[in-house]
């Protein structure tokens, strides 16, 4: 799925997530299986907003309206008619901060991993290279910079640039931003810089100036329509990270001056990416998607031990020597065996090898008089008794349908 690169940066980078309910990231997808992106990443059309009934630029009386929520009920329209304009407070790695108020529509939430990496871009113009901080600004923050009490909850996109005391590394001018779907607004209504009032029948262009910076910061949101097909909606699930690629074209590369000789004998800078894999969050995956109420269930394939071989007691001497036996000629043939011959009870045994979910339990019983071993799978519980001649090819056997039922699954 498309990707956030983070700081590694690069022109785009894509995600192997594996689906869990316990995953720590959000997914959008389509039901087409033609998109899907790390909710950080994601794109979609925003809801069309509903027709204005505000003709004129009026200021309204809105009193005890600081959210959207307050303010649509209020004055019944919808929230996509609704400018809000958010206040945000960037530091650079040269010490230097920088006040951002994002205008955006008031059904929509800000995306701080895109703001971020918008305002990466800008580091330059402020003296640095990356951004190291970015924060909604506490009371705290404000009393560090505010020249006088903010107008928190009825902001337009016009506040005063006076509102911002001269301090050192601060720059004495908001930086001004509007998300995509701010622009086409019509006869918006937005705040009117007074606590307790608002403005309604506003425009870009005449009662406020439209921002030079027009950007995508915008939180794709689940129901809201894809990019690629309109008619396919974005659903939501919880995934796992397990392997990341990052296409990093020449950034690195001209830094470090690595370069190579084309065919016209010119010294180009190398074309660069990265591949990742998280071998650790594959085991964490796994068991994720596979187990039930009584533990682990390995796929074969990445099982820390293939089979188990449970002596019930280990007082009986043909137990023992079974099992031994078993277990030995288990791993001559190349099978991951593993001989559990505690003095423990059976039934401790039988519980923690369905705890650890190693795929196979061979069990030497009673019925090891007769020349048979008790067999289950773990999966499925299946249970059957086989004579002990029998065990090394059964398990065998079981072993390549599952190792190449895992393949045809992938």
């Amino acid at each position: 799925m498309d990707a956030d690169s983070g700081a590694i940066g690069g022109s785009g980078s894509q995600e192997f997530m594996v689906l869990a309910d316990a995953g720590e990231d959000e997914v959008l997808y389509t039901e087409d299986g033609q998109y899907a992106a790390n909710v950080e990443k994601a794109i979609s059309l925003p809801a069309d907003a509903a027709a204005s009934p505000y003709k004129k630029f009026e200021k309204l009386d809105t009193p005890n309206t600081p959210t959207i929520a307050s303010l649509s009920e209020l004055l019944k329209c919808s929230p996509t008619l609704i400018l809000k304009n958010v206040l945000y407070q960037v530091t650079y790695d040269n010490g230097m901060n920088v006040l951002v108020l994002v205008s955006i529509r008031g059904d929509q939430d800000v995306n701080e991993v895109k703001l971020q990496n918008e305002l990466s871009k800008l580091a330059s113009e402020y003296g640095g290279s990356a951004v190291i901080g970015l924060k909604v600004p506490s009371e705290e923050d404000q009393q560090q910079w505010a020249a006088k009490p903010l107008p928190l909850g009825y902001i337009a996109p016009d506040l005063a640039d006076n509102y911002i005391q001269k301090t050192k590394n601060l720059a004495p001018k908001f930086l001004r931003m509007v998300d995509k779907t701010a622009v086409e607004l019509k006869n918006f209504v937005t705040g009117s810089n007074e606590s307790g009032y608002h403005v309604a029948g506003a425009n870009w262009g005449k009662q406020y100036e439209l921002p030079k910076l027009i950007v995508d910061v915008r939180k794709a949101m689940v129901g809201d329509r894809a990019v690629h097909d309109p008619k396919q909606t974005l659903q939501s699930a919880r995934g796992i990270e397990i392997g990341h690629i990052f296409q990093l074209g020449t950034k690195y590369s001209k830094a470090m001056g690595a370069t190579y000789t084309n065919e016209q004998g010119e010294e180009m800078p190398l074309v660069m990416g990265c591949y990742g894999i998280g071998v650790s969050r594959l085991a964490q995956a796994a068991v994720e998607q596979s187990y039930d109420k009584d533990g682990i269930i390995w796929p074969v394939a990445i099982a820390p031990y293939q089979v188990i071989v449970t002596i019930p007691n280990i007082n009986d001497n043909d137990q023992v020597s079974a099992a031994e036996v078993i277990y030995s000629e288990l791993t001559k043939a190349g099978v991951e065996a593993l001989l559990d011959d505690r003095d423990e009870r059976a039934g401790v045994k039988f519980k923690d090898a369905d705890l650890v979910g190693i795929p196979y339990r061979i069990v030497t019983g009673r019925s090891i008089q007769q020349g048979k071993v008790e067999v289950v799978k773990r999966a499925s519980r299946e249970t059957e008794e086989i004579s002990i001649h029998e065990v090394v090819p059964t398990i065998k056997r079981w072993i390549d349908e599952a190792m190449n039922g895992d393949k045809n699954n992938r």
